[in-house]
This record gives C-alpha cells, structure tokens and sequence, in this order.
C-alpha cells in the first residue's frame, strides 16, 4: 500500500497516550505508512497534547472538532471510553456528509496492541457502546 493513512487520535488519557506513544514508535521506527494528523484532548497541557503541538499536529481540546477536518482524516481512533461522545461523533460524521472517514473504537485500538506486542495496553471500563 503506498497511501499514506492518515490518522486522528481522541482521548489521550491512560489509553490513549500508551498507544500515541507506540503508535508513533511503529510510524517513526519502521516507517509505517500512517500519519498523525489530528488529536484530541480536554487537557491541552498534557504531556502528550503538547508534544503534538510542539510537532506541528493539531490538537482539539474539543474532540467533535475533528470532524471539521472531512475526508483529512482517513481514521479517527476514539480511545475516550464515552458512550456519549461516541455518539455524538458519530452524528456529528453524519451532518458533515462525510463518507470517507471510518471511527475506530478502542478495541480497535486494542485489536492492533495485540500486533505491536509491547505487554498490555490499559482499557477503560467503557467501551463506547
């Protein structure tokens, strides 16, 4: 495949900064064809959040802000663990008319965790739906 995937990262709490981290790791390391272009999270002071904003990638204290970016985004990764936002994305995805953009909920995330081998990711006790 030599399209790029470009990716958005939502929630980068315990599960969401674990995987940015080896995420990131698999881009930088074994030059992985994916790329970080958007994150979110309530907390902008965040180590994590401000490492992407230091590296020139957008970060959204509000996550439905993501979906302002249309078919930029091939993956949106929701890792929050909110039902409520889950919801709210997915309608937000809707009113935009976007069919590009596929939402990838945290077993997703989990899902690939299992490929990276890198010991146990933490889960939230929500899966969002």
């Amino acid at each position: 495949m030599s399209q790029v995937v470009k990716v958005a990262l939502l929630g980068l709490g315990d599960v969401g900064e674990t995987f940015a981290e080896h995420f990131l790791e698999k881009i930088q390391e074994e030059h992985v064809k994916v790329e970080i272009v958007a994150a979110a999270h309530r907390n902008l002071e965040s180590p994590v959040a401000l490492g992407f904003i230091q590296n020139g990638v957008p970060v959204f204290e509000d996550a439905l802000d993501v979906v302002s970016l249309g078919a930029k985004v091939d993956i949106i990764f929701d890792l929050t663990g909110d039902p409520d936002l889950r919801k709210k994305l997915r309608a937000a995805m809707q009113e935009s008319h976007n069919q590009h953009t596929v939402i990838a909920p945290e077993v997703v995330a989990h899902l690939l965790w299992n490929f990276f081998g890198e010991g146990e990711l933490p889960h939230s006790e929500q899966t969002g739906y």
